[in-house]
């Protein structure tokens, strides 16, 4: 595996533990945005958060639906 992107799972993976796995009592299925520094977005749909992650967050946030482990990141 490319070691960029076993650099950018593996951040994927402790950012949504730290920041994601909190949220699953209350909002499973829904998307959240997670920047580096641990801010969220939350939103009912993957299409409802990418509208707002880059000015709420800015660039580099990983996008993930709670309680599933797909992820993408907003360049």
């Amino acid at each position: 595996m490319n070691e960029d992107i076993a650099t950018l799972l593996a951040r994927s993976e402790e950012l949504y533990e730290r920041y994601g796995v909190p949220l699953e009592r209350e909002h499973l299925g829904k998307f959240v945005a997670i920047a580096e520094d641990g801010r969220t977005l939350l939103g009912d749909s993957l299409n409802d958060v990418a509208d707002r992650v880059v000015e709420k967050l800015g660039l580099g946030s990983f996008v993930f639906k709670i309680g599933e482990r797909a992820v993408g990141r907003i360049r």
